[in-house]
């Protein structure tokens, strides 16, 4: 998990974010997409087998998958929100 929120993933440290209050949010809202995206790749890999390579192990994780595969419906749920509740959302998580 520490590897998905850092570099492989959701790239945490980008954020900069210090507040301890806002990074307890981020937290808890990282912990869910988490959650969703490896119950996304388990379902692919039970669908979609990927082949394993010559080491033993898949060419991906099952989160990082699932991550690839609800990163663009994420893209289009976001364009379909109206502007006032991506605000009140963002509002909500950045404690304002």
């Amino acid at each position: 998990m520490f590897a998905a929120f850092k570099s492989r993933g959701f790239r945490l440290e980008d954020t900069h974010v210090t507040c301890p209050e806002r990074l307890s949010r981020l937290l808890g809202l990282l912990a869910v997409a988490y959650c969703w995206a490896f119950a996304a790749g388990k379902w692919l890999v039970e669908t979609w087998p990927l082949k394993v390579k010559s080491h033993g192990r898949p060419p991906v994780s099952l989160v990082r998958r699932g991550l690839d595969y609800l990163r663009p419906v994420a893209v289009k749920l976001c364009a379909s929100v109206s502007k006032t509740n991506m605000k009140q959302a963002v509002a909500f998580l950045s404690c304002t």
